[in-house]
């Protein structure tokens, strides 16, 4: 009996993999979002203030800053831009926005060599009020396309709180975008609620929220018990690691589990990120986040003013070596390995064999590290890899050295 129950268990697992290996699928058969989607959205830095203007001239500096470059390759177009419906109830664009509509956009964006992301909800109306797509699926989805649109985020305010609804509502949106006859990718956004990394992959999304939206400071200053919670104390980066770290087998090419935008370089500006006590963080915990999201393969939205960024955000944003972590073809989620009041410690494995490693200082002071590979599961002698450094700074079975309060070390581990 214990067998047969064991056999089930592994026809069960094998046949969700499956699954969500088909609904991962672009229609030339290879995956969509084989590596954690990157780019800018546009939601913290301008809510629903935007405008074609506006997104042009982020697509310009996304070229010139060099983002294009690091692997930032899409532009996402967040809540506020739609108009309403014409007389055949095709959704259209806000015309005083976007006097140009969003075909015209995404060429211009794609002529980049970027891809433009577009937004709506599934219920009537969208977080900010705007016209949403439930019940007009596969009409959306084909003007979706017809637009020449590469991604779809879809979020899920006014909807009921069930599960079984929240299933229902995503598949039928995601088999609409795969009518569509274009590949679009699809960003399940319902906060985690209903715990989307158990079925979001099977419904047909490439990623899922897995908290409440990210705010511009470390951590909710009140204490919560679940993470429902923080949609009213106004979730953290540390918040959302704690509440992110546990779904690393969830995650693979083709479906990632999504700790929301990035905050690096907003430094408390008004608006959506700056609600709820967004009141900034430093640059050690901004450079934390990066690390962090990375290890943990997050998508890699920036939400900053990209045409005008400080040396530190560009320090930040830019690095390639964080980033190689980050869109590693093996796809592995990192494990927290070591979790208590001073210390998270994350390890994932790599494509080349390589191990990265990051180790978070949670308390409010510097404090001194002990790390034995061995106890993290890493045997034998290695060459490690300072990541913001940019340089190899020891070798051996274990490292010692000091981390400052909030911040996070991330070393590449070559074996020797």
């Amino acid at each position: 009996m214990k067998n047969q129950i064991i056999s089930l268990f592994v026809l069960a697992l094998c046949l969700s993999i499956g699954t969500v290996e088909a609904q991962s699928k672009a229609i030339d058969g290879t995956l969509l979002a084989p590596t954690p989607p990157m780019g800018w959205m546009t939601w913290n830095y301008f809510a629903d203030n935007i405008n074609e203007k506006d997104i042009r001239e982020m697509a310009d500096a996304m070229v010139s800053s060099g983002m294009l470059k690091a692997g930032y390759n899409h532009v996402f177009i967040d809540d506020g831009w739609q108009g309403g419906r014409d007389n055949k109830n095709n959704i259209i664009a806000d015309p005083v926005k976007f006097p140009s509509g969003i075909k015209a956009l995404a060429d211009y964006v794609h002529s980049k060599g970027l891809k433009l992301g577009i937004y709506s909800d599934a219920a009537p109306l969208t977080c900010a009020g705007y016209t949403a797509s439930l019940n007009f699926e596969e009409q959306d989805a084909k003007t979706f396309a017809s637009w020449d649109v590469d991604y779809l985020k879809y979020d899920y305010c006014g909807a009921p709180d069930d599960m079984e609804v929240a299933k229902s509502r995503y598949k039928k949106m995601a088999d609409a975008l795969r009518k569509s006859g274009r590949d679009i990718s699809f960003g399940i956004c319902e906060w985690g609620d209903r715990k989307p990394w158990l079925w979001a992959g099977q419904v047909g999304g490439q990623l899922w929220r897995t908290t409440a939206d990210v705010r511009d400071k470390w951590k909710s200053l009140t204490p919560v018990k679940k993470q429902s919670e923080l949609h009213g104390t106004g979730a953290g980066i540390l918040d959302i690691v704690d509440y992110s770290q546990d779904h690393a087998s969830y995650a693979g090419p083709g479906h990632w589990n999504d700790m929301d935008m990035l905050v690096v370089g907003l430094y408390g500006k008004k608006g959506p990120s700056g609600d709820l006590g967004g009141v900034g963080c430093t640059d050690t915990e901004y450079q934390s986040q990066m690390s962090i999201w990375s290890i943990l393969n997050s998508p890699l939205a920036a939400t900053n003013d990209v045409r005008k960024m400080n040396a530190e955000t560009k320090r930040i944003l830019l690095n390639e070596e964080v980033i190689a972590i980050n869109q590693d073809a093996l796809g592995k989620q990192a494990v927290c390995k070591i979790k208590n009041d001073l210390w998270s410690v994350f390890v994932r494995p790599l494509a080349n064999g390589d191990f990265a490693i990051a180790i978070l200082n949670r308390s409010e002071a510097t404090q001194n590290s002990k790390i034995n590979f061995a106890e993290l599961g890493l045997n034998g002698n290695f060459e490690i890899r300072d990541l913001w450094e940019h340089k190899v700074i020891a070798k051996g079975k274990k490292w010692n050295g000091k981390v400052k309060s909030h911040e996070t070390k991330m070393f590449r581990l070559k074996k020797i």
